[in-house]
C-alpha cells in the first residue's frame, strides 16, 4: 500500500517498484479481459498490461486509497485503452462501414465483439450516471476480470448483492445493446 501510495503521488522510485509487484496480477487481468474479445484481436496481454501501467503512473497524481481502488483504475484503463482501439478499427478507414448483425441470448452484451465495444462504453457511461454501484460492480468484474466474490469484497457489500445486480445489469446491458443495434439496422 505504501508502494502504491508513493507511486500515486509522483515518487518514480516507487512507481519502478510497483511495477513487479503488480505486474502479474494486471496480465491476469489483461488475459482474462482479452481472452473474451473475438478471434482476430490484435492487442496482447502485455501490451496491454504496459499501457495500462503508463495510464495508472503518469503524470496525474491519481490518489490510489486502497489495492481495490488501484485494481478499479486499472479495470477502467483497460476498457478505456480497448474503446479507444475499438473506436479506431470501427473507423470508416479500418472496415466501419460493417453491418452488424443480431446476437443470440448466448451472447450477452457483456462478452460482445470489439466493434461493439464503443455501444457497450456508451451504455456503461449512462449506467455510471443512473446507478454508479452496478457499473462498478460491470468494471471490476467484467472489465478487471474479478470473481463476483472479489468483486463483492471490494466494493464491499454481500455475495448475493453483486450476484444478483450483476444478473440484472448483465441484462439491462444485453437489452439496451440489442435495442440499439435493432433500431442502427433499421
Amino acid at each position: 500500500m505504501q508502494t502504491l501510495d508513493a507511486a500515486g503521488n509522483g515518487d518514480a522510485h516507487a512507481a519502478e517498484q510497483l511495477l513487479p509487484l503488480v505486474y502479474e496480477e494486471l496480465r491476469k487481468l489483461a488475459r482474462s479481459r482479452l481472452a473474451k474479445l473475438p478471434p482476430g484481436t490484435t492487442i496482447q496481454p502485455t501490451a496491454l498490461v504496459h499501457d495500462v501501467y503508463l495510464r495508472l503512473v503518469g503524470d496525474d497524481d491519481p490518489g490510489w486509497s486502497s489495492r481495490a481502488h488501484f485494481f478499479g483504475a486499472a479495470a477502467r484503463a483497460m476498457r478505456n485503452i480497448l474503446v479507444d482501439r475499438a473506436r479506431r478499427k470501427s473507423s470508416l478507414k479500418r472496415g466501419g462501414d460493417r453491418k452488424r448483425v443480431n446476437m443470440d441470448f448466448d451472447d450477452l452484451a457483456i462478452e460482445m465483439p470489439a466493434e461493439d465495444m464503443v455501444a457497450l462504453d456508451n451504455a456503461l457511461t449512462q449506467l455510471e450516471q443512473s446507478d454508479p454501484r452496478k457499473a462498478r460492480i460491470v468494471m471490476l468484474h467484467h472489465f478487471a476480470g474479478l470473481t463476483l466474490k472479489d468483486t463483492a469484497d471490494a466494493i464491499g457489500v454481500s455475495l448475493p448483492t453483486v450476484e444478483r445486480e450483476w444478473r440484472f445489469t448483465r441484462t439491462l446491458l444485453y437489452t439496451q445493446l440489442r435495442d440499439e443495434m435493432h433500431d442502427n439496422s433499421e
